[in-house]
């Protein structure tokens, strides 16, 4: 390959990524696909929603659940998590315990070489989520 092709094709390239400026889009659904080190149950569907009035919802598997965050940069935080009673099966119910424990661990968002968003705990493996079409 011609030294002035690589160059042209590795600027490009460049170029692309840094104008890429991926953003965490508020008002935008993500489906949950994994909770740390482990995928979601079968069939299961987790869902995170971050509104534009500083309130994030969406579902826990179960019930819909409702907290406050703060999103500032890379930093992201959420209040302690509420939610509806509705009772499920106990895999279910364990699973969207551990889903609410990790929201309130969270401290900072990325996105992966992929496009996976990845809310990311002081400590341990990323909640990876997809934006929902």
């Amino acid at each position: 390959m011609k030294p002035a092709l690589v160059i042209g094709l590795t600027a490009a390239v460049l170029a692309g990524c840094a104008s890429s400026g991926v953003t965490l889009e508020k008002d935008r659904a993500y489906r949950v696909e994994w909770l740390g080190a482990r995928p979601l149950i079968d069939r299961s569907h987790l869902s995170l929603t971050l509104g534009a009035d500083g309130r994030a919802y969406g579902n826990g598997g179960c019930n819909h659940w409702f907290a406050g965050y703060q999103l500032d940069g890379e930093s992201l935080r959420f209040a302690q998590v509420g939610s509806t009673r509705k009772m499920c099966s106990p895999a279910l119910m364990e699973q969207e315990q551990r889903f609410f424990e990790l929201l309130g661990q969270i401290h900072r968002w990325d996105v992966s070489e992929t496009g996976q968003l990845r809310l990311w705990p002081e400590r341990g493996k990323p909640m990876r989520l997809w934006p929902e079409d």
